[in-house]
């Protein structure tokens, strides 16, 4: 299988990974994207949740920016139809020169239920029978034959197999090194992008401050919580906020040395991409970090 140039792009790569940019104000993007294309970072992710959505989203950023890929980390199989996802993911990769790559994900059950209105059940059959409408797609657009570079949220092993089966690869989240292992076994020769939370410099007051409130929406999320179990931890680990072991294996603490050591792990056992998530004092782009990581 060929790697779309999107993706061969951040092979090797540190990109950034963050949800802060959906409360900036979007006049003010073109100057934040400035800052993240002063570093070496290769690719922007952005979620789909609560927020902007992620199509949109996606195309500000793009020309917002010269030089970054954008990715979705991850856009929700509920919030569009398989054509337009499809299709938006064409016009995106083939305005912006290949810069664009289409994560999709299955989401979560309070998102897909509470937010969206819709049934979650199934959710690899789900994906499955997405992946196969995407297939089919029509487009009568100058477009229609524009390659998407296409991978899919992924923790367990029936996911990671859809995702060698029938993506370009998978994103892990929120995953220890040994899992980034088991996943680059699982798929092949496929695409690994790793998701890695840090906070860099601060106290351990400060960090555990910070790895605490990033833990505590996905501590009340069944998907993740069984694939903690799978990496070896225990209910007493997923209270709210995380452990204090939880926060340390999820998160990483300390200076660029440290943030590059555990990226160079990721490598080690895989992973061909590794998106940093720096968590800041607030809610606000990290700028300051984001320059002292580039």
């Amino acid at each position: 299988m060929t790697t779309p140039l999107a993706l061969e792009r951040l092979r090797g790569t540190t990109g950034l990974w963050t949800m802060t940019l959906d409360g900036l104000d979007p006049a003010r993007l073109r100057e934040t994207l400035a800052v993240v294309e002063a570093t070496s970072q290769s690719a922007l992710w952005i979620p789909e949740a609560w927020g902007r959505e992620a199509l949109t989203h996606a195309a500000t950023l793009l020309a917002a920016s010269e030089r970054i890929t954008v990715a979705t980390g991850i856009a929700s199989i509920w919030a569009r139809d398989a054509v337009a996802a499809m299709n938006g993911a064409r016009t995106l990769a083939a305005t912006s020169g290949d810069r664009f790559v289409l994560g999709l994900g299955v989401s979560h059950r309070p998102l897909v239920e509470r937010l969206r209105g819709h049934h979650y059940d199934r959710p690899v059959a789900a994906m499955r029978a997405y992946l196969d409408a995407m297939d089919a797609a029509p487009m009568h657009a100058a477009e229609a034959a524009q390659p998407v570079a296409r991978v899919l949220a992924a923790l367990g092993p029936k996911m990671l197999e859809l995702a060698a089966e029938r993506a370009d690869g998978a994103h892990t989240y929120l995953v220890g090194v040994e899992h980034t292992r088991e996943a680059r076994a699982a798929l092949g020769t496929s695409f690994l992008v790793v998701e890695q939370a840090v906070v860099v410099g601060g106290t351990r007051d400060d960090f555990y401050e910070r790895a605490h409130r990033h833990l505590d929406v996905y501590t009340g999320l069944e998907n993740y919580r069984a694939s903690w179990a799978r990496q070896g931890f225990t209910e007493d680990d997923w209270v709210r906020g995380g452990s204090e072991r939880l926060c340390d294996a999820m998160v990483v603490h300390g200076d660029r040395d440290a943030v590059l050591e555990r990226v160079a792990e990721h490598r080690a056992a895989g992973a061909d991409h590794v998106c940093l998530q720096v968590l800041g004092a607030d809610a606000t782009p990290p700028l300051a970090d984001w320059r002292a990581l580039g």
